[in-house]
């Protein structure tokens, strides 16, 4: 008789997930600080400070979106709930807007406003969504421990 054993994530890469996911969540919300006080001041330097922050948040959130991709959507396909493939999409969505905001974030002076306000709270909502989503998930199932 042989038994299955659920197949169970990586400790290294749960790990530098753990460590890495929360960090761009950061960057971007400095960022929407940044340009809303750009916004209100017009002084140059927080139009070049959420541009930096925004293209830093984006290369620290590369490495915990492709593990993240591979416990979705490869590996763990059978034993993955609803909660973490939405939020895998709000990340992503989230991505693609913080990619968008960096190319309105170069572009000279005052016409990054609004947009670049509006795409910069649109990626903390749905990061903030997506953090949310997986913080219901794991009190209502009682697990604290893995991902």
């Amino acid at each position: 008789m042989s038994y299955r054993t659920a197949p169970r994530s990586s400790v290294l890469a749960r790990a530098i997930y753990g460590l890495l996911n929360p960090i761009p969540f950061g960057f971007f919300v400095a960022a929407l600080i940044f340009d809303i006080v750009y916004a209100r001041s017009a002084e140059i330097l927080w139009v070049k400070g959420a541009a930096w922050l925004i293209a830093i948040g984006l290369l620290v959130a590369v490495i915990p979106r492709l593990i993240n991709l591979v416990q979705v959507w490869i590996t763990f396909r059978r034993t993955v709930t609803g909660a973490d493939k939405l939020d895998f999409w709000l990340n992503l969505f989230a991505v693609v807007a913080a990619i968008v905001n960096a190319f309105v974030h170069s572009r000279d002076a005052y016409s990054i406003v609004p947009a670049g306000v509006w795409l910069s709270a649109c990626t903390v909502v749905l990061l903030s969504i997506g953090h949310i989503v997986v913080a219901v998930k794991r009190s209502a199932s009682g697990d604290f421990i893995h991902e």
